[in-house]
């Protein structure tokens, strides 16, 4: 495999309290399996659809007490010169580059507008082996109140276009790499809580979306929105038993028409 472009979205990972009840919920909502505890790396451990690597669950570092919640991370070919670029566009680095082994290197950043982030540069681990496919990475969309902040800032630290969807109703953008859609942002409205923070909305791909909400309903998770039919799939926005928000998608159920896009200069 090649490394992902720069700007991709390539790995996803979570923190929990509880390790192995998030380990037996994502098994059965999204079919992961899971391999050895990296002791060396905090026991991170990997978690793979159809044996590839899809994303990774690690119990917090000892003293730490931070929410459950799912991490994007995007490629990056020298993670210090991104770390220059969030901080000259108005972010701020939470955790400074830091080599990871031979698998590469990472930091953590929050941008202007509030979401958090992992920016990943690829050594041997070059990100997730499988995507856009059932129990994989599908999608990530930047959720915010500031959405200019967000506008301004991926494209400045990432080699992003972007397109606006032509919705007086909504207020939605979709950032691209070559002319293809990698991320979404959407502006949160007067319909998301007050206490809720930006955030980035991470997308597994599902063969059943209904059936997936079952299963992380039973299983203690709670549904936030949907399922709904869009031209994109059927999706749910849930959080798991712990409290990490997510979506699941059916790509293969659409409906409707796709909405205009117009390309922002």
């Amino acid at each position: 495999m090649a490394a992902p472009a720069e700007g991709m979205p390539c790995w996803v990972d979570a923190m929990f309290t509880d390790v192995e009840a998030a380990k037996s919920f994502y098994a059965d909502v999204l079919g992961w399996t899971f391999g050895e505890s990296a002791t060396e790396f905090g026991n991170y451990t990997q978690a793979y659809a159809d044996g590839r690597a899809v994303a990774a669950v690690v119990p917090p570092m000892p003293g730490q007490e931070t929410p459950s919640a799912w991490c994007l991370y995007f490629a990056s070919s020298d993670v210090a010169d991104t770390a220059r670029k969030i901080q000259d566009n108005g972010g701020q680095v939470l955790m400074e580059p830091m080599r990871v082994g031979d698998l590469g290197s990472m930091l953590l950043a929050r941008e202007p507008s509030g979401t958090t982030f992992g920016v990943w540069q690829a050594g041997r681990h070059e990100g997730f082996e499988k995507r856009g496919e059932p129990g994989a990475y599908c999608w990530a969309e930047v959720f915010t109140r500031e959405p200019a902040k967000a506008d301004a800032f991926f494209p400045a630290v990432f080699p992003y276009g972007a397109k606006r969807m032509e919705d007086d109703a909504m207020d939605f953008r979709v950032f691209t790499l070559g002319g293809d859609p990698v991320l979404g942002r959407m502006a949160m409205g007067e319909d998301f809580p007050p206490e809720v923070p930006a955030y980035i909305q991470v997308y597994f791909a599902v063969p059943d979306c209904d059936a997936a909400v079952a299963k992380a309903t039973e299983r203690g998770g709670q549904l936030h929105f949907g399922p709904m039919d869009t031209p994109f799939g059927r999706f749910a926005a849930l959080a798991d038993a712990q409290g990490a928000a997510f979506a699941v998608i059916d790509v293969g159920t659409t409906q409707g028409e796709m909405p205009a896009m117009s390309e922002v200069s």
